[in-house]
């Protein structure tokens, strides 16, 4: 019964399906119209809403072709301009944020930990390398990366000095 059932379904739906591509799509317009690929435009005009201007203003309403003129009357050039300097002066009080450090060591040995981060100074001069000793561990952590792609492209050039190197999110310095 199910057997039935179911190819009684594909069979309605196979007809279904072939029912929908038969149909022929009727176009409206003249013959060359059709031939050509182009119809001719439906004049819509009449059902567009005309509005009267006020007195004094010219518009293609009443046959000018002179488009009438905004006039500002508020202007907050001044007011926009000082928050801005506002918001410009408190982010540049901001010393901290929120971002990714490559934790590079993490281990009990001081010697190793100092030389590995004299490894990675040698190798990358420009970014700043953090030894941290929080008792009894030893980290290094190396830059200050405000997305996780930055600090990925730096962990590639120091894979090799710390294989088990890591991006880690922490409290970055912003400069």
């Amino acid at each position: 019964m199910k057997k039935n059932f179911f190819s009684s379904v594909l069979v309605l739906l196979f007809l279904f399906f072939m029912s929908a591509c038969a149909t022929a799509v009727r176009t409206t317009g003249s013959t060359d119209a059709r031939i050509e690929g182009t119809a001719k435009a439906e004049d819509l005009s009449k059902y567009r809403p005309k509005f009267d201007l006020p007195a004094g203003a010219t518009g293609t309403n009443t046959g000018s072709t002179a488009a009438a003129t905004a006039i500002p009357t508020n202007h907050v050039n001044t007011k926009v301009a000082a928050l801005m300097d506002t918001l410009a002066n408190m982010n540049k009080s901001i010393r901290f944020a929120q971002g990714y450090r490559i934790l590079a060591y993490t281990g009990m040995e001081r010697k190793t930990a100092l030389d590995l981060r004299a490894e990675i100074v040698a190798r990358l001069p420009d970014e700043p390398v953090y030894p941290q000793y929080k008792q009894p561990t030893w980290r290094v952590k190396v830059g200050d990366y405000f997305s996780r792609i930055e600090a990925q492209q730096v962990l590639l050039r120091i894979k090799d000095l710390a294989p088990n190197a890591m991006i880690v999110v922490d409290q970055i310095n912003v400069k």
